[in-house]
């Protein structure tokens, strides 16, 4: 019995997991709950309205203005436009206008040249030297009045580019040009240095220092930042051309100062078979071989080298060249002093010179007496051809050319 009933439950069981139907069928309560789900997911916002033109014009709406009626005034509107139709702006490039800065800006400053647009003003031409790190704020000042030049046609803003630095270069070459007219010697700072010499500004203009004129130093690196006195080589504007002479200025300098019999210390610095050359602070004199003894010289290494100190007199210059004659025969106590014991001459020098001088002097008053009696003598002779007043002391030559020509 119990085995039936088994089996008869197996089979049910069977049959009930081999049938088609759905095995879950949901309630109404789960379907709620989902469709609950996705209407909260779905929901829109509500659009907000956008305001119109008239509310827009309505907030911004002050209220009624009056209109203005202009009293005691010599010209109307219509006047005004008039005027102002009448009236020209031209502005062309390379014109020079008067303007006024009226804010810095970035790179520059804005300036007000009377156009239909305000100007601008780059830092690189806001001014003609501009040391390093220098901005527009250091080279230029805000509400002053001054002179622009227009170097560029208007762009599509209508706005100009000016300078001020073409101005000043311009009125630079003006003072070299007036410098030069009057060979003064100027000061100027050296700024760089090259190959074949060094870099000076003058007048906010580079001016080119050749080695070969720089006096008494080579163009180094400790150079720079040192005036020297300098006068012009070349000035060429057209060229751009500018170039300046330390040795000129130097000679010109101690030039003024010297005068023939003046003793004064010198170095010598070459021999040649004529003489020695003897530099005399920054100046080249010649110590002609005739010069240095009353005796004759046969080797003139054998009195004088490179790099010796000498004391000379100076016997004759050329103030215009920078060239000096020297001597020191004249210094020597006795004749051949300078071949015997050249220190002794050295040593002596300023006392030798004065004597020298006196001895100078007398020969020249002598020189002066001399001539006062040749002057007398002919005086007399004068007296005496001229007591006959009757004859002719041509006559004679009168004759002898009427027989050579008849």
């Amino acid at each position: 019995m119990k085995l039936s009933l088994a089996v008869a439950s197996l089979v049910i069981t069977s049959g009930a997991a081999f049938s088609s139907g759905p095995t879950f069928i949901p309630t109404r309560t789960s379907t709620k709950l989902f469709s609950t789900a996705v209407e909260e997911e779905t929901e829109v916002k509500p659009k907000v309205a956008q305001p119109t033109r008239f509310d827009t014009l309505k907030k911004k709406y002050k209220g009624f203005v009056a209109p203005v009626v202009p009293k005691d005034v010599e010209f109307s509107y219509e006047d005004f436009d008039v005027a102002v139709q009448a009236s020209t702006y031209a502005f062309n490039r390379n014109d020079v206008v008067k303007g006024t800065i009226v804010q810095y800006d970035n790179g520059g400053c804005i300036v007000d040249i009377g156009a239909k647009a305000s100007a601008f003003l780059p830092v690189a031409e806001a001014a003609l030297i501009q040391s390093q790190g220098d901005q527009v704020e250091d080279l230029v000042e805000l509400d002053v009045e001054q002179e622009f030049q227009i170097i560029s046609e208007e762009d599509e803003n209508g706005q100009l580019l000016v300078s001020v630095r073409r101005i000043q270069y311009r009125a630079a070459w003006d003072i070299v040009a007036a410098k030069q007219a009057e060979d003064e010697v100027f000061d100027a700072e050296v700024v760089a240095v090259n190959r074949g010499g060094a870099i000076c500004l003058v007048e906010g203009l580079r001016a080119f220092l050749p080695g070969s004129h720089l006096t008494g130093q080579i163009a180094t690196e400790e150079l720079i930042g040192e005036s020297l006195p300098l006068k012009f080589l070349e000035v060429n504007q057209e060229a751009n051309k500018l170039v300046v002479s330390n040795r000129l200025a130097v000679v010109e300098q101690q030039m003024s100062d010297l005068s023939r019999g003046d003793i004064i210390d010198g170095v010598v610095k070459a021999l040649k078979p004529y003489g020695a050359f003897v530099e005399v602070g920054g100046m080249s004199g010649l110590l002609h071989i005739s010069q240095i003894s009353y005796d004759r010289i046969d080797d003139l290494e054998k009195v004088l080298r490179p790099g010796d100190r000498v004391k000379c007199m100076i016997i004759d210059h050329d103030k215009v060249n920078g060239r000096i004659a020297l001597s020191t025969k004249t210094l020597e106590p006795e004749p051949g002093d300078m071949l015997k014991d050249k220190d002794k001459v050295f040593d002596m020098a300023e006392e030798t010179a004065a004597k020298y001088h006196e001895r100078m002097e007398a020969e020249r008053k002598a020189r002066e007496e001399a001539a006062k009696d040749i002057v007398l003598g002919l005086g007399d002779s004068l007296d005496d051809l001229g007591s006959d007043d009757d004859a002719d002391p041509l006559a004679d030559v009168s004759d002898s050319l009427d027989s050579v020509l008849s």
